[in-house]
């Protein structure tokens, strides 16, 4: 039988052939997809020619098809439907892609090439996309190193295989003491505070992993897990959220503490190597950010506000409490300070979050309205997973935009958190079409019962299909800017701007209906929610804050710095920002902070989403001011920033479509920092 990564896919929209694609396809299509690669990047270096545009950058561009086929599924595959088997191959190939991808961005010959090309610009007629690709390039192949000397470019091989090596290893080892971790509850009465079909959801857990007549709470990424605002149980809270707090230091083969210290060792190391004083220098070099002082200085800023709002917020948890409130108890008397000071009860929306009616009637419905797509579902598309759903996206004008698929539920293969992906990647030059995905890890109940959606559950959907909108909109000519391939740290900024529909009242009223009756969401509760925006937002940027200095301390240790306890010196770095409340815990901790120790991308740029969130307050209000829900904005805002991808510097696209830089008094009013 071929190989079916062997040739593209032949199906709609490129869409990948799961049905014909087994373990024993993966090893082989890599292994010739880095061999074509590389002869196609000799091919690139042997001409005798002077570098040009054409000879050099176009054949760099459209190097790597079959290897970019086999890897996006693959790597789909291990982030949302893993195996042992493919676990086993992760383990493989992690290290040999690192040497691959060295052997490209380490090339001399290519890098001079590069730089041949840049030092011509000014003498060529280039647009503006191809000359920033060209930019793009060179800074990123001086980045990764490709100046260095063979001796030292040795060395950073050596370094970037053990990281691929380290982070797959976190990552594998967390996803395994996430799971052995649930929460075994006996009773039926311990779960009193969990609505139906979270009880029928923590049974059908429970009967999967072999324990009929019990129920199992799963847990999610961060440190808060849903479920604690609403048990009434104070000992299973407290069981909960001791499970969560201890994925990675239980000692055994599990246990994350020597991952994170080695990690952030060689990380330190390799960024010595290439020039700079940390590892958070050397990420931030790249970003909007430009370096860690300005990280520094804007975190610093906002933590003594956040943690003051925090302390009084537990006052008052403690005041209605009449006890000490943990922070497994923090998520449960917040809800009741939340019902008592503004009226307000989030588990009274739930019954109004019917899943399919939150996608259809919207998210999709606020995109309609925006933007002038239309989501047809595609049944007879298979996915990589039976719960994944596929739909096909149409513009105003009935010309296609891409595909989109959802895979809602949580499941033991699949890692947690939520996030976007593409399966296709949009790019003229290779006249590929666009797919992309969304993860969410929604508990699903049993067969024939409603899902219905927690509050932050519909925030996380609307949120990450802000991502899957920039993957979608950008209409890019080359495949390095495509879809959400910009900055890291303005990423995260169109999905937070996408958060704002969830509550928009035209967008509201046309999903929040209750499940049973159909009846609205009555507009008191709404109201109510709206008044206490910034209810516990002290807690809320807290916990942000702590882990993303957690983030910023252990990537800007130095080369020579010797740090041996992960849990002192957490401590310590949040000690010295004020931020070692034992009530409000970070949102991660070292041990289970998958964004920085696993192959997530977010190593030093954690802080990303808060420096995004400038962007999104000032957007909001310009939104707000502008009339909110209308084709004229959608349009504005998809052609001047979410249609542009990455080919341009993200902050001049926002200066395009603002008509200024952004401000920051936005962002404090929505926080309660002013």
């Amino acid at each position: 039988m071929t190989n079916p990564f062997f040739a593209p896919s032949t199906l709609p929209f490129g869409m990948p052939p799961f049905a014909d694609i087994h373990d024993e396809h993966y090893a082989p299509a890599f292994a010739k997809g880095m061999t074509e690669q590389l002869a196609e990047i000799e091919a690139i270096t042997s001409q005798p020619e002077a570098a040009t545009f054409e000879n050099t950058m176009i054949p760099l561009e459209t190097s790597g098809q079959l290897l970019s086929r086999v890897a996006i599924v693959f790597f789909n595959k291990t982030s949302a439907d893993g195996d042992a088997a493919s676990d086993a191959l992760e383990e493989i190939i992690a290290p040999q892609l690192a040497a691959h991808n060295d052997a490209i961005s380490l090339n001399s010959a290519l890098y001079e090439r590069i730089r041949s090309i840049r030092e011509g610009l000014d003498d060529t007629e280039l647009d503006a996309e191809a000359r920033y690709l060209v930019e793009r390039y060179f800074t990123e192949f001086t980045l990764a190193g490709a100046g260095l000397s063979d001796d030292a470019k040795a060395t950073l091989r050596d370094y970037n295989s053990r990281l691929s090596s380290l982070t797959t290893k976190f990552e594998k080892n967390l996803l395994a003491d996430t799971n052995d971790l649930a929460v075994v509850v006996d009773s039926i009465d311990e779960l009193d505070g969990l609505e139906p079909s979270e009880i029928s959801a923590a049974a059908s857990a429970a009967n999967d992993r072999g324990l009929p007549g019990k129920y199992l709470i799963t847990l999610i990424l961060p440190t808060n897990q849903p479920h604690l605002s609403v048990l009434k149980n104070a000992d299973v809270r407290g069981r909960v959220m001791a499970a969560s707090r201890t994925r990675g230091i239980r000692g055994g083969k599990f246990d994350n503490r020597e991952l994170v210290l080695e990690i952030a060792k060689v990380r330190s190391q390799r960024a010595a190597l290439l020039g700079f004083d940390s590892h958070a220098a050397w990420v931030t070099a790249d970003e909007t950010a430009q370096n860690p002082q300005r990280v520094a200085d804007m975190l610093g800023k906002l933590a003594p506000a956040a943690a003051r709002n925090a302390r009084d917020e537990h006052a008052a948890l403690e005041k209605l409490a009449g006890t000490e409130v943990t922070a497994a108890d923090w998520a449960f008397y917040a809800e009741k300070v939340r019902a008592e000071q503004y009226n307000v009860d989030t588990t009274q929306m739930r019954p109004y979050f019917e899943a399919e009616r939150v996608l259809r009637d919207g998210v999709f419905f606020a995109a309609t309205k925006l933007y002038g797509v239309t989501f047809t579902e595609r049944r007879d598309l298979a996915a990589y997973h039976p719960d994944v759903r596929v739909f096909e996206v149409t513009d105003e004008d009935g010309s296609e935009v891409g595909l989109y698929t959802l895979d809602l539920y949580t499941r033991d293969s699949k890692r947690g958190g939520a996030w976007m992906n593409s399966l296709i990647s949009q790019s003229d030059l290779l006249g590929h079409p666009v797919i992309v995905t969304n993860n969410l890890n929604v508990p699903k109940p049993a067969s024939g019962e409603t899902t219905l959606l927690t509050y932050d559950e519909v925030n996380t959907l609307f949120h990450e299909f802000g991502h899957a909108l920039h993957g979608l909109f950008a209409r890019v000519t080359y495949p390095k800017f495509s879809g959400t391939n910009t900055y890291r740290d303005f990423v995260e900024f169109p999905s937070q701007v996408n958060e704002m529909w969830m509550l928009w009242p035209e967008v509201l009223d046309n999903y929040a209906k209750h499940y049973e009756t159909g009846e609205p969401m009555p507009r008191e509760i709404v109201e109510r929610i709206q008044a206490s925006a910034a209810f516990n937002e002290g807690f809320l940027t807290s916990e942000y804050l702590a882990a993303a200095l957690i983030d910023q301390a252990w990537h800007r240790i130095g080369a020579d710095d010797d740090v041996t306890d992960v849990a002192a010196f957490e401590a310590q770095a949040l000690a010295e920002v004020g931020l070692d409340n034992p009530a409000v815990p970070p949102r991660y901790s070292s041990t289970y902070f998958q964004h920085i120790f696993a192959n997530s991308a977010y190593d030093a740029g954690y802080y990303s989403y808060i420096w995004s969130e400038v962007l999104d307050a000032d957007t909001v209000e310009w939104f707000t001011e502008s009339g909110g829900l209308s084709r004229e904005n959608g349009d504005r805002f998809r052609s001047r920033l979410l249609g542009v991808g990455g080919s341009k510097n993200p902050l001049e696209a926002f200066r395009d479509f603002r008509g200024r830089d952004a401000e920051l008094q936005p962002l404090l009013t929505r926080r309660g920092l002013n």
